[in-house]
């Protein structure tokens, strides 16, 4: 189902249940009612280590509708490509990144925070020094710990920290992870995307096991689906077969809004506001408050 299809559900008159793309019923979620205070905040991680599949531009979106939503959000970005912090058009050059707080160089959160065009979203950045910090690491005491004690003195400050993961499965994923209250598996609509979700499962079955009992998948959000292909149909059906409501009725579908929006530094809810893929995104970020998983 496309944007425009959830987008549907919500004008006057039309019926709250109709099947949704992931065959359920497709419900209207609320918009939330506004926050009385602030914090501690709820660490979401987005993993996958197929890559192209969403999670930064679900980062960005995510925490943008949340924003609008009056919601505190702090994203960060974990991948040394640096792709959330240009998305975001910030600046991830000769300043303070997340990389030096993991290595100890700077000691204080809040100093490497910026702030963006979207109003109660904050973010730090990276660049391609984060690929040496699984290194610098690699021989540090509770080494997996890192970026939860990093985090730490602002948790009472926001209400949502989302972590764009790399794609990858190594020390930097493992601390998100370690860090982190949740998951949310962003899963491109396509077989091969598909057939390393089992992996993925399963190493955060691990941390939670061994690094961080309180972790949990939240749940799993279809994106790039195009309703037109029988093969997105098909994709989408085996996994809502094998993880059943782990997986979002929210689906976002493919458009070229969201690397236009990218290229202009800025999320798709203020870059095309009234695009169905803007919408897609606030459906996402009510389902997501309905469900637990936010503030």
């Amino acid at each position: 189902m496309s944007g425009d299809q959830h987008e549907a559900s919500e004008l006057p008159g039309m019926p709250d249940m109709l099947p949704g793309p992931t065959g359920r019923p497709l419900r209207t979620f609320p918009e939330p009612a506004p926050l009385s205070s602030h914090g501690p905040a709820r660490i979401i991680a987005l993993c996958n280590q197929k890559g192209g599949v969403g999670k930064t531009t679900t980062t960005i979106s995510l925490g943008a509708a949340l924003a609008e939503y009056g919601r505190r959000v702090l994203a960060i970005d974990f991948d040394p490509q640096g792709a959330l912090s240009a998305g975001l058009g910030v600046a991830s050059h000769d300043v303070p990144t997340i990389y030096d707080l993991l290595i100890g160089r700077e000691k204080d959160i809040r100093q490497t925070i910026q702030s963006t065009s979207t109003p109660g979203l904050d973010v730090v950045p990276a660049n391609i020094d984060l690929s040496a910090a699984e290194v610098h690491l690699v021989n540090e005491v509770a080494r997996e710990q890192i970026l939860a004690r990093v985090l730490r003195p602002v948790l009472d400050e926001y209400d949502v920290i989302l972590v764009d993961c790399q794609p990858s499965l190594g020390l930097l994923t493992v601390n998100a992870l370690t860090a982190a209250h949740g998951v949310l598996i962003p899963l491109e609509c396509e077989y091969f995307a598909l057939r390393g979700v089992a992996l993925l499962v399963e190493t955060i079955e691990k941390v939670k096991d061994r690094l961080n009992p309180a972790l949990e998948l939240d749940a799993i959000l279809a994106t790039m689906y195009d309703s037109r292909t029988l093969h997105s149909r098909e994709v989408l059906q085996r996994v809502v077969d094998a993880f059943g409501d782990s997986v979002l009725e929210t689906v976002i579908g493919r458009t070229v809004k969201f690397p236009d929006a990218t290229v202009a530094g800025t999320p798709i809810t203020t870059f095309a506001p009234d695009h169905p893929a803007a919408g897609a995104y606030r459906q996402l970020a009510r389902e997501l408050i309905a469900r637990g998983h936010a503030a």
